[in-house]
């Protein structure tokens, strides 16, 4: 992925809300199921960590990116961005 891309998704990603939240269970089974499926439906999830998480934003964005095959886009603060492109059925296009 470009810089330009990330850059394009980055905007995107603005308005989103957050679509799942990793708490002090950590990454669990559930977790990334719930991730799949979102991924999955939209392509690009917002995910938000608790402080009651053991696990750093930054640990549980590439943790979460690596079980799901996704690629981090942007992480900050207690939030972090997912992308995954839907072979099947694009919905973001990538420039």
């Amino acid at each position: 992925m470009t810089s330009k891309q990330r850059a394009g998704l980055r905007s995107l990603a603005n308005g989103l809300d957050t679509v799942m939240q990793i708490g002090k269970g950590g990454i669990t089974e559930a977790v990334i199921q719930q991730a799949e499926q979102a991924i999955c439906n939209k392509e690009l999830i917002k995910v938000r960590v608790l402080e009651s998480a053991l696990l750093t934003t930054r640990e549980a964005c590439e943790t979460l990116a690596q079980a799901i095959g996704a690629e981090p886009v942007q992480c900050i603060g207690s939030r972090f961005v997912l992308f995954r492109r839907n072979e099947k059925n694009p919905v973001i296009p990538l420039a």
